[in-house]
C-alpha cells in the first residue's frame, strides 16, 4: 500500500494514495483546495489524471447553493467547489481495507465524511459519504454523490452497458457506444463541457423495476472494464457525461429532481448516502468476477450460502395460489422423492374466502380453516418434516388489505401516507417499517409462524409499488420516507435473522423487480422472475449471475406430466448454475418421468459446493433475449473446474465455444446433464468446446477440468 498508516492516525497532504495489492487509488489536492480522485485501477496498470480535471471527492445540492452550471447532471456543484480536504485517516476491519477522507464548507459548516473500503484481495472499491452539519443553521440536502470517477477514457473509446429488468423479462444487458449519447459538440471549440448525459433511474419501492441499478463501461480496444452497482432499497441514479476530454461516472441515491427526496440537516445532525460500488476489470467478465466475491464479502453470513439446499415451490405452474391438504399431501410425497429439501407453501395457505378475493384482505397471516383439515396447516408442516424437508411459507410482510382487520387495528401512522390521507395502492395499504406499532405486528407475526410453528423458511413477496414514498411525521419529502422506510425493513430482517438464525429468507418482489445489492446482502435467496415459459427463462437465468451470486439466484424448474423428455431436461437444465426452485405437479408424473427429475436434483447436489465459490463467465457474451443459443459458465478460483450450462432454442445445431482461460492445455469433458439420455455432446478441440443439440429445445450441462483430471 502506498499511503500506510496507523489506524486513526491522520495524514493531511496534498497527494496520497490508499490500497492494496489488487487495487489502487491515488488522490491529488487541485488547486481550489478540493480532494480529487485523480487514479484508480490494480497496481502498476494505473492511469493518474491531472487534478484540475478530475471531479472533486463529494458533489451535493442543496436549497439556496445550487450548481454553478445548469444541466441535467450533478456535477459542477456550488458544493463541490467549496468542500475542503482536511483530513484522511486509514484502517483495516476484517478482510478489507478501509479509508475515511473528511472535507469541510467552512461557509456553512458542513462536513462530509467519504468513506470508502475495499475487500482485500478485490479490485472492487465501495464509496458512501457520511454528511454532519457542524453549522449554525440547517441547512436541506437535495442530492448527495456516492461514488464519483473522471479521467475515465474519453466517450469515443468507450462502450456502456444496461440491463432492462422488467417483470418476466430480468436482466436484459444491452450496450451502445456512450457517444450514441453524449455526443461530440467540439469543445475545444465552445471551451465548455458537453451539458449532456446519460442518466439512468430507479423509482419506487421497487428499485430494480425497469434496470438493474447498475451499469458497465468497456473500453472498445483494450476490453477493459469499470462495473458498478448502486446499493440502494428505493431510488437510486447514474449518469455518464464528458468532463475534460475525458469520462465521468457519478452514483448516487435518490434526488429531489428525480425522486422527491430531500432531508434537513439541523446543526449536529448527519445523513449517510447508500453504498456506491465499482469493479474493475480486463474485460466484463472479470470485473463482474471480482463484483461477485464482493458481494459475498459484505453480506450478512449464513449456511444456506454454502448448504445450497433444494427449493421446492408448490406455486409456479403447479398450485398457483390454491394449496389445499388433498393437493398438498401427494405433492409433499412427490418432492421429497425427488430429492428436495424444503417445501414451501405458497400464497393462498391463509385464504378462507370462497371466490379467492384474498388479495384485499391479507395481512393477518393466520391459516384459512376452509383450506386445511384433519390437523389444518400444522398436519401440512407436520407431513414436510416426516417427509424429511424443512417446511416453508410464502408471506407479504408489508401489505395490508383495506378489507383485513389489521388495517383498521393498527394506528394511522404505521401505513403509508400523504397530506395526512392513507395511501392505497391496488387495495392495500403499505406498512411503514419505523412505526413500532408495523415492527410488532410483524414480529409477532414471524415468531408465531417460526417459533411456534417450526417453519424454516419464508418467501417474503412484494407486490405492490409505491411512487414516490410516504410523508410520515418528521418526513420533509415523501422520498426520503420511502429510503427510510428501506432501511427499516432491512434492518427488520436483519433482527428476524438475529433471533430466529437457521431461518433462510427469499427475497421476492413479483420475482425480481427488489432485486438490489442492499437486499441481498440481508436476504439468503432472491427470486429472480415470475416466467412461467420455460422457453423464456434461459435468457433471465443466463443473465442472472449479473445480479446475484450463483448461490442465491432462484430459477424455476417446474417440470409438467405433459412434457416430453426434451423439454422436461431443458426446464431443469436452466437451474443447475443457480438455486433450483423446483415446481411442476410431480405428483402426477410417471416414475420414468419423475425419475428425470430426481437424476438432475442429483446432479445438482454434487456440484453445488463448487458453486457456493465459482464466479460467473458468458462464453457468448451477455444473453440476448430472443438469442437462438445461449451460455452460462461458472469457473473455480483456480480455474481447474467450470461449469457450462448451453441452451438451444433454434439455429443450427452445432456451435463452438471459446473459452481462453482454459485454452491451448487437456481438458476432460463431462455431460452431466441430461444423465441418463444425453440429448447432445461437447468435444474440447484446444481452443474451446464444440457442442451439438440435434433438437430443440436443447439443453447440456458439461463440467470441463483442467489438466484432464477426474475432480
Amino acid at each position: 500500500m502506498a499511503d500506510v498508516a496507523q489506524e486513526g492516525s491522520p495524514h493531511p497532504q496534498d497527494e496520497f494514495s490508499w490500497g492494496h495489492a489488487a487495487l489502487r487509488v491515488d488522490f491529488a489536492v487541485a488547486a481550489d483546495g478540493t480532494l480529487r480522485l485523480v487514479g484508480l485501477g490494480r497496481p502498476g496498470e494505473v492511469r493518474v489524471a491531472d487534478p484540475e480535471s478530475a471531479l472533486p471527492l463529494v458533489e451535493l445540492t442543496a436549497l439556496g447553493h445550487g450548481s454553478g452550471w445548469s444541466g441535467p447532471r450533478f456535477t459542477g456543484t456550488a458544493f463541490g467547489t467549496r468542500l475542503k480536504y482536511r483530513d484522511h485517516h486509514t484502517g483495516r476491519r476484517g478482510e478489507g481495507e478501509w479509508l475515511t477522507v473528511e472535507l469541510h464548507d467552512p461557509s456553512t459548516g458542513l462536513t462530509a465524511f467519504v468513506e470508502l473500503t475495499s475487500p482485500s484481495a478485490l479490485p472492487v472499491l465501495r464509496s458512501r459519504v457520511r454528511l454532519r452539519n457542524d453549522g449554525p443553521q440547517p441547512l436541506v440536502v437535495q442530492s448527495v454523490s456516492s461514488l464519483l470517477i473522471g479521467g475515465l477514457p474519453a466517450p469515443d473509446a468507450l462502450d456502456v452497458h444496461r440491463a432492462r429488468n422488467d417483470w418476466l423479462a430480468e436482466c436484459r444487458w444491452y450496450a451502445e457506444p456512450l457517444r450514441a449519447t453524449v455526443a461530440d459538440i467540439n469543445v475545444d471549440a465552445h471551451q465548455h463541457d458537453s451539458r449532456s448525459a446519460l442518466v439512468l433511474t430507479g423509482r419506487g419501492s421497487w428499485p430494480t423495476d425497469g434496470h438493474l441499478p447498475m451499469g458497465a463501461l468497456t473500453d472498445r480496444g483494450s476490453g477493459r472494464t469499470w462495473l458498478w452497482q448502486i446499493e440502494s432499497p428505493a431510488g437510486w441514479r447514474w449518469d455518464l457525461g464528458e468532463r475534460a476530454h475525458g469520462t465521468y461516472l457519478a452514483l448516487n441515491g435518490p434526488t429531489d429532481a428525480e425522486h422527491q427526496w430531500r432531508i434537513r440537516l439541523a446543526p449536529g445532525e448527519e445523513f449517510t448516502t447508500v453504498p456506491g460500488v465499482l469493479a474493475v476489470g480486463s474485460g466484463f467478465d472479470a470485473a463482474m468476477g471480482a463484483l461477485t466475491s464482493y458481494r459475498r464479502a459484505i453480506r450478512r453470513p449464513h449456511p444456506d450460502h454454502t448448504a445450497l439446499p433444494v427449493v421446492f415451490n408448490d406455486y409456479m405452474n403447479t398450485l398457483m395460489g390454491d394449496p389445499t391438504t388433498e393437493k398438498l399431501l401427494p405433492l409433499i410425497d412427490a418432492a421429497a422423492r425427488a430429492g428436495a429439501e424444503y417445501f414451501c407453501v405458497d400464497a393462498g395457505w391463509y385464504d378462507d374466502s370462497a371466490d379467492g378475493g384474498w388479495w384485499d384482505s391479507v395481512g393477518a397471516w393466520q391459516p384459512s380453516s376452509r383450506r386445511f383439515s384433519d390437523g389444518g396447516i400444522r398436519a401440512v408442516l407436520d407431513r414436510i418434516r416426516e417427509r424429511g424437508m424443512v417446511p416453508g411459507l410464502w408471506l407479504e410482510p408489508e401489505v395490508v388489505g383495506v378489507r383485513s382487520p389489521v388495517a383498521a387495528a393498527l394506528a394511522p401512522d404505521a401505513f403509508f401516507q400523504r397530506d395526512g390521507v392513507r395511501l392505497t395502492e391496488q387495495g392495500r395499504h403499505q406498512l411503514d417499517l419505523r412505526h413500532p406499532a408495523a415492527r410488532a405486528h410483524l414480529d409477532k407475526t414471524v415468531d408465531r409462524i417460526v417459533g411456534d410453528w417450526g417453519v424454516g423458511y419464508l418467501k417474503l413477496d412484494y407486490n405492490i409499488v409505491i411512487d414516490p414514498g410516504t410523508l410520515a411525521p418528521g418526513d420533509l419529502a415523501p422520498g426520503a420516507g420511502l429510503l427510510g422506510h428501506a432501511h427499516a425493513y432491512l434492518d427488520w430482517l436483519s433482527e428476524v435473522l438475529d433471533r430466529h438464525p437457521r431461518l433462510v429468507i427469499e427475497n421476492c418482489a413479483s420475482g425480481g423487480l427488489r432485486m438490489d445489492g442492499a437486499t441481498l446482502a440481508v436476504t439468503q435467496l432472491q427470486s429472480t422472475s415470475d416466467q412461467q415459459d420455460p422457453l423464456r427463462y434461459p435468457p433471465i437465468a443466463a443473465a442472472a449471475p449479473t445480479a446475484v451470486p450463483p448461490e442465491q439466484g432462484a430459477v424455476w424448474a417446474y417440470p409438467q406430466p405433459g412434457f416430453d423428455d426434451d423439454l422436461i431436461a431443458f426446464t431443469l437444465g436452466g437451474a443447475l448454475l443457480g438455486r433450483i426452485h423446483l415446481s411442476g405437479h410431480l405428483d402426477r408424473m410417471s416414475q420414468r418421468q419423475l425419475a428425470l427429475v430426481r437424476d438432475a436434483v442429483s446432479t445438482y447436489k454434487t456440484i453445488r459446493p463448487d458453486l457456493a465459490r465459482a464466479v460467473p463467465f458468458w462464453p457468448l457474451g451477455l444473453p440476448g433475449w430472443t438469442d437462438e443459443w445461449l451460455a452460462l459458465g461458472m469457473r473455480s478460483p483456480d480455474d481447474r473446474t467450470s461449469y457450462i450450462t448451453v441452451w438451444r432454442r433454434g439455429g443450427e445445431p452445432e456451435l463452438s465455444l471459446p473459452l481462453r482461460h482454459l485454452a491451448d492445455g487437456e481438458v476432460r469433458v463431462e455431460i452431466l446433464h441430461p444423465s441418463s439420455a444425453p440429448t447432445g455432446s461437447a468435444v474440447w478441440d484446444g481452443a474451446g468446446l464444440r457442442v451439438a443439440l440435434p433438437r430443440t429445445p436443447g439443453v447440456l450441462l458439461v463440467r470441463l477440468t483442467a489438466g484432464g483430471l477426474v475432480p
